[in-house]
């Protein structure tokens, strides 16, 4: 067996002929081997023999719908030319189990990214499945004008994942997060009788109305009136912001901007305040510590309601708490989430307290989709899944096993500026001058194409486009955890 002396400990190590792998501390066990019985690939994939995909005993029928050049055809005709394709060659996935993505020529890739952090207990899972295809087989949609029990049995079982102590316990069904977070500016506002709204800058939120508006990005917002009565504060980013993660006063200091917004830059009373608990789009960026309980605080003080946006960092993500406000030991009053909720049904809510919500009496409020039978189906059926599989608890194991793994590359590699996150919400970002923090888009986007030809499909994101976003389906284990930290080593050293 032949070792690097510069790999770090997470390192795969391969026997010489390069047909077996195996983790650090795991040689000699036979039944921890990885077997190298694997799929081939097409003659003209240039994955580098040397990492092995760990096995997996799925194997997918043979592809034979349209050919790429005829989807890619008609996508480039009949679709929005706005539609954001990965990839200087895109691939085609064509089918997916668990952690695992296919494309037509049967080449397997170890999915890093969940959909854009949406598949929650892996592709196709067989239980969220089967509840999906037995509710459709039985009713498809009526709308909320009618009872139906799964609508009722899902909220219920929703609700109680919330500490009891909070009284979030009423559900609003929509289709997205920017419903989702429209929604709760409408209901904040209703409730308070304020206007102003105020979120942070680099902040994600949504693309379509108050939602947009909430974003803090300039390359999601296009040149046309937003909503009004709409402010964004320092981002308390604690790696780029100006104070950073070694100032223990840091989360005082970035909730100060806050105050001085509301009271400068408004009326002084405000709806209300929202924040993502780890901003996603953003770069994977953590709040400074202490920050989200003083800005609950101030937004409190001046009349408005605290909305946690939890679309990307709920449903256990983060490992140590199944919603990710938790980590920070605050209770909003409004909670909006979706993405992970249905694995990838057209499901999104909104979760808040019996007199919050009972302000939407006050006129009609109705949603034709929001609540399909379907969706909610599938909705409690991925909440099964999470409490029976130990999914949080896995995304807090792997994650930090991932989190170690990226350190020491950070060690190893320079270009490597921060490595953030919890549980399986992760990110680094690459900067090529760690004192200016000058961004490396250039070398980030080769490393995320080295790692797609390595067979690893990672995110992208941050303003300038240097982070690495990784975000898998929450059922990876560490077999997984060591191929892609195997593969982004020989991504990075490729540079």
């Amino acid at each position: 067996i032949q070792q690097r002396q510069d790999r770090p400990p997470f390192a795969i190590l391969f026997l010489n002929n390069g047909s077996t792998m195996m983790r650090l501390g795991q040689i000699g066990t036979k039944k921890n081997v990885i077997s190298s019985n694997m799929r081939s690939f097409s003659s003209s994939s240039s994955r580098s023999s040397a990492l092995k995909m760990p096995a997996f005993e799925y194997k997918p029928p043979k592809y034979e719908g349209p050919s790429f050049d005829q989807v890619m055809k008609t996508r480039k005709e009949y679709l929005t030319p706005a539609l954001l394709t990965y990839y200087k060659n895109p691939i085609m996935i064509v089918d997916g189990k668990q952690q695992w993505l296919f494309d037509e020529k049967g080449n397997r890739y170890l999915d890093m990214f969940a959909g854009i952090v949406t598949v929650s207990v892996g592709h196709c899972h067989p239980k969220v499945t089967k509840a999906a295809i037995d509710q459709m087989q039985k009713l498809q949609h009526t709308t909320t004008i009618y009872l139906h029990p799964t609508i009722g049995e899902f909220a219920e079982k929703l609700a109680s994942t919330f500490p009891k102590e909070s009284n979030l316990k009423v559900c609003y069904f929509v289709n997205s997060g920017s419903e989702a977070n429209d929604l709760a500016v409408t209901m904040a506002r209703a409730y308070t009788g304020n206007f102003d709204f105020v979120s942070l800058r680099n902040g994600y939120h949504g693309a379509a109305g108050s939602a947009a508006s909430l974003t803090a990005l300039h390359t999601w917002k296009y040149a046309v009136p937003g909503d009004f009565g709409i402010k964004h504060t320092l981002n308390p980013d604690p790696y780029r912001g100006p104070f950073k993660a070694d100032d223990k006063d840091a989360g005082k200091k970035y909730a100060w901007h806050l105050k001085n917004l509301v009271e400068h830059g408004s009326s002084g009373q405000i709806a209300g305040f929202v924040a993502e608990s780890i901003q996603g789009i953003g770069g994977t960026v953590e709040l400074a510590d202490g920050f989200l309980k003083e800005a609950y605080e101030i937004v409190r003080s001046h009349g408005g309601l605290c909305v946690a946006d939890e679309v990307q960092t709920g449903f256990g993500r983060t490992g140590t708490n199944f919603w990710g406000f938790q980590n920070h030991g605050v209770t909003p009053d409004i909670v909006t989430m979706a993405k992970g909720i249905g694995n990838g049904a057209p499901l999104a809510a909104v979760v808040t307290t019996p007199e919050i919500a009972k302000v939407l009496t006050k006129r009609i409020h109705f949603n034709t989709y929001g609540g399909n039978p379907i969706s909610c189906a599938m909705g409690s059926a991925v909440l099964d899944v999470i409490k029976e599989e130990q999914i949080q608890k896995n995304a807090h194991e792997v994650g930090n096993y991932i989190i170690a793994g990226l350190k020491n590359l950070q060690r190893k590699y320079p270009i490597i500026g921060d490595v953030r996150g919890k549980g399986l919400m992760l990110g680094v970002e690459l900067v090529k001058n760690k004192e200016t923090l000058q961004p490396a888009n250039e070398e980030t986007a080769k490393v995320f194409e080295k790692a797609k030809e390595l067979g690893v499909l990672i995110g992208k994101g941050g303003l300038y486009g240097n982070c690495l976003r990784i975000k898998p389906p929450m059922c990876v284990n560490k077999n997984d955890a060591d191929f892609f930290l195997g593969v982004l080593d020989q991504s990075l050293a490729s540079l």
